[in-house]
């Protein structure tokens, strides 16, 4: 019997890739409007005015060898400046896109805009399922593409969730956050999430890539247990990783600097993760948006951040990869 995809899954289900895929790197990004962080979640007041930057950002992977998923959301997806920017390096190849929900700003608008709502997990299932496919169709009408791949704003996965990406035929999830307990804010628990790709049913035709978070330190062995009941004492948390004792990790350029990244990769490959997957927000490629980019100094140091990881990541014979080639090396 297939559990729901926000329980924890069998160790059996682990994904095997064809010999000499990994390991790989996956670039992920929450292409998604820009809004108040720290406000309440509303239908309108919201913006695009970093969609230009796209172009740049665009360019800095190609000259990289990176091909970029932007999970888009419906405000992007609606866009034609997006579509414009986007779409020929994802026709080409050059980029992919996949499916990003924020049920606040999707239509069907039939629930109560609000903290639980925001999860598209807590929705009724036929309200998760409408607002789902008519971004996934307004997706394939603006980039020409279907898309491949999706994520749950703020990873709100639901109990139905894996039932509703089979049935749209879109066979990778990335939404796990490892690591991660979302409950103290109505969300799901990723808290015993393998970090290991797996398959989420039975008959496998749907494939989990757990965003890529780790702990390091001397009590790295412990972390799972240890950290979550450090939560209300910031401080400890603090010390434990100034002293090399236990520090959580995510790879990503928004709140992690390059040295500890370099760390949580050490991390990831000594446990013999096949992919790493990387992930940071769309609106931190312009100042203003996001906590984690204020000025031009905090996006030359995002910049940095990818130049010098994606360094580290040859050096450590880690290649980047695609979805495409994800779905061609998973052997089902």
């Amino acid at each position: 019997m297939d559990r729901p995809i926000t329980d924890p899954p069998s160790p059996l289900r682990e994904a095997r890739f064809t010999r000499g895929f990994a390991p790989r790197s996956l670039l992920t990004v929450d292409t998604e409007e820009e809004f108040d962080w720290d406000g309440p979640f509303t239908l309108t007041e919201h913006g695009l005015n970093h969609l230009p930057k796209l172009a740049r950002f665009q360019e800095f992977c190609e000259g990289l060898g990176v091909v970029p998923v932007y999970l888009v959301d419906w405000p992007i997806a609606s866009s034609p400046e997006a579509a414009d920017l986007l779409g020929d390096a994802i026709r080409a190849g050059r980029a992919e896109v996949g499916i990003q929900l924020h049920p606040w700003v999707n239509p069907p608008h039939d629930e109560e805009i609000s903290p639980y709502n925001s999860y598209a997990g807590n929705l009724p299932p036929a309200l998760e399922r409408a607002k789902f496919l008519k971004l996934r169709d307004r997706i394939e009408q603006s980039f020409g593409v279907a898309p491949q791949i999706y994520r749950a704003g703020r990873y709100g996965l639901g109990p139905e969730t894996a039932r509703l990406l089979r049935d749209a035929a879109v066979p990778i999830d990335s939404s796990v956050r490892a690591n991660f307990d979302y409950r103290p804010g109505h969300g799901p628990n990723y808290r015993d999430h393998p970090l290991v790709p797996y398959w989420v049913d039975d008959d496998r035709r749907l494939l989990e890539l757990p965003l890529t978070t780790v702990y390091w330190g001397m009590l790295r062995r412990q972390g799972r247990w240890l950290h979550p009941r450090l939560g209300r004492v910031p401080r400890v948390r603090g010390a434990l990783a100034r002293f090399g004792l236990l520090e959580r990790i995510a790879l990503t350029p928004e709140g992690v600097t390059a040295d500890e990244a370099f760390r949580g990769i050490d991390m990831a490959l000594d446990d013999g993760l096949p992919l790493l997957v990387l992930s940071f927000h769309s609106p931190s490629l312009a100042p203003g948006y996001t906590p984690y980019v204020r000025n031009e100094a905090d996006l030359d140091r995002l910049y940095d951040w990818l130049r010098r990881v994606y360094a580290y990541l040859e050096q450590r014979g880690v290649a980047p990869t695609t979805v495409a080639e994800i779905l061609a090396a998973a052997d089902a």
